[in-house]
């Protein structure tokens, strides 16, 4: 008996060499992996979003491969990579640029790492202070059929208790206020069920008990979710030197804008360095199962509509009324 029927058969996963689609790493592979879709899968496997600043970043006589912004914290990150097993070389060239550029995070990302390698960031990792993280990422190409490479990236080395957030907040909820422990509880309920939906939108750890930011791809700009008694609030927050030109700018959308996500409240903040877009939904944090469901829908849709707008703004373009 054929148990699967006139299903047709399943195909092989096939590795690809990287030199036979990449042939030079700077010229290649750099610009390749600073793509913003690409900085996406990488950033997906260590949950972090991130933005490139520039590539080829001089630290004195040396480059640094790509200098990004972890776009919810604006901190700099540093990715060294290589087509090759790991080598002493770049392990130094690591280290010099997270002096030169004053970086949290430093991503090495190569086609092997030696066991060396891997304990030698192991070991940063558990003896740097001041929250300095180190990744090691293994990159792979495959293929199934005939069909062209698909990148993946497997961590070999990353920051100890990278994994051990939550841990670490269930321990500090013992000294929180039943209110705080209540939101605590409800934001680690909301991230299982967004992994078990497999939505595209990574739920980090939360920022405050009744806060929790979600990247927008680019820095300086932030969603965040905010819960109270009887009500969760979305809240677009645009920061930096440039928010009130930005803020206009998007403004100026606002009619299409709430076409798609229903009425807004702009909060341009004057005297203030942010600017904010909010909006109230009618559903409370006790009605797990409603407002899991109407929440994600919610911030899959803000994301999908505010990201290539985002991404468009140019300051420049703004000229304020005289």
């Amino acid at each position: 008996m054929d148990v699967n029927g006139d299903k047709p058969a399943l195909a092989r996963l096939e590795r690809v060499d990287l030199r036979t689609y990449w042939s030079s790493e700077p010229y290649e592979f750099t610009p390749w992996l600073a793509r913003p879709e690409n900085l996406a899968v990488l950033g997906e496997t260590i949950g972090i979003s991130l933005e490139a600043n520039a590539e080829e970043k001089f630290v004195g006589p040396y480059r640094a491969d790509i200098l990004c912004q972890d776009t919810l914290t604006g901190h700099f990150v540093v990715i060294e990579n290589q087509l090759e097993r790991t080598d002493h070389i770049h392990l130094g060239q690591l280290l010099t640029y997270a002096a030169g550029l004053e970086c949290v995070t430093m991503i090495w990302v190569a086609a092997r790492f030696t066991d060396e390698h891997r304990a030698a960031l192991d070991w940063l990792n558990r003896t740097s202070s001041g929250g300095i993280n180190f990744f090691g990422l293994e990159i792979e190409l495959w293929r199934i059929g005939g069909s062209a490479p698909a990148p993946r990236f497997n961590i070999a080395s990353q920051p100890n208790g990278w994994q051990q957030r939550v841990s670490r907040a269930a321990a500090t909820d013992k000294e929180l206020s039943p209110t705080a422990q209540h939101q605590m509880e409800f934001w680690s309920a909301f991230r299982e069920y967004m992994l078990e939906r497999t939505s595209p939108i990574r739920i980090g750890q939360p920022m405050f008990p009744s806060e929790m930011a979600v990247a927008l791809g680019r820095t300086n700009f932030t969603l965040v979710i905010l819960t109270n008694n009887d009500s969760v609030r979305l809240k677009l927050v645009l920061g930096g030197p440039d928010s009130k030109p930005h803020f206009h700018l998007l403004q100026r959308d606002a009619a299409a804008l709430e076409a798609r996500l229903g009425q807004l409240e702009w909060l341009e903040n004057p005297g203030r360095i942010e600017s904010h877009v909010m909006q109230r939904l009618s559903i409370g944090p006790n009605q797990h199962d409603d407002i899991f469901r109407e929440l994600a829908e919610r911030v899959e849709l803000w994301v999908a509509e505010l990201k290539p707008r985002l991404r468009a703004l140019n300051a420049s373009d703004f000229v304020a009324n005289p």
